[in-house]
């Protein structure tokens, strides 16, 4: 691996873009190559097997582009996928989900304290961060709610109005979720909704604090990068966003995100699949 190789982030659609985001504030020097596979978004309804194709043959591509890290900016596919995609990638780069960077923070920061997920039904029932939390042994109360209808909701840009509030305001307040000191937002869509869920729990007057995934492992991949010194010193090649499938809302929030024209490019790696 080399400090000016590319770094590569993949999700479903949109909701990795909130992680791309956040490692270029972290990271501005470095160059990224985001794909988003917006053929099959979203993720959190398919199949484990399915998931687990479509993240090694995005690796695979991100491989040929000579990326020196594959970020999965996605739950459903760090859940399902990671053991495999860094098994498939090897030596060749080094791979990071969205889970564990914050799995180290609970640890970190809410010891013997009643934390929620939120997040898709394949994250939820899957049960990694479950399972990563209580072999932490810290006596963290961990309650997880599936919350289906809110990655279609931002996919379609329905946010910020008064059905998305409706939305949150009633996966919010189900009983599970009652008593939480931190809300851990379990899919990399959710922060587009962040400032919505913050209010929620204002106007109730209840302390919660939001935990963003994608903060979280954007420091994670700076801290890696700084200690093996790969941190690229010099921006040298522009930035790519690729898609499955190009959608207007997607080019729209992209351009939103990033505050620039953005040049979607479409590829076609999913033809050997139909």
């Amino acid at each position: 691996m080399k400090s000016n190789q590319p770094i590569g982030i993949f999700d479903s659609g949109i909701g990795g873009l909130t992680v791309a985001r956040a490692v270029k504030k972290a990271l501005p020097n470095e160059s990224i190559i985001y794909f988003g596979d917006t053929a099959h978004l979203p993720y959190g309804d398919k199949s484990t097997a399915a998931i687990q194709a479509y993240s090694v043959r995005i690796a695979e591509m991100l491989l040929r582009k000579k990326c020196k890290v594959i970020l999965i900016a996605c739950n459903s596919a760090s859940s399902a996928a990671y053991d495999l995609v860094t098994e498939y990638v090897g030596k060749k780069a080094k791979v990071f989900d969205v889970i564990n960077p914050t799995v180290d923070f609970i640890r970190e920061n809410y010891q013997s304290s009643k934390v929620g997920l939120i997040g898709t039904k394949q994250t939820v029932s899957a049960g990694v961060y479950r399972r990563k939390i209580e072999e932490l042994d810290q006596e963290i109360d961990f309650t997880s709610l599936a919350t289906p209808l809110l990655v279609p909701m931002i996919e379609e840009g329905i946010y910020h109005d008064e059905i998305s509030r409706n939305i949150i305001e009633k996966y919010l307040s189900d009983s599970s979720l009652q008593g939480i000191k931190s809300l851990i937002l379990g899919c990399t869509h959710y922060p587009i909704i962040k400032e919505e869920i913050r209010n929620h729990y204002r106007e109730l007057d209840e302390e919660v604090e939001i935990i963003d995934s994608a903060e979280t492992v954007a420091l994670a991949l700076k801290s890696f990068l700084e200690y093996h010194q790969l941190v690229n010193k010099e921006k040298t090649v522009p930035d790519q966003f690729l898609v499955s499938d190009f959608t207007e809302s997607f080019e729209h929030t992209t351009k939103t995100f990033f505050g620039e024209e953005v040049h979607l490019e479409q590829i076609p790696i999913w033809d050997e699949l139909g």
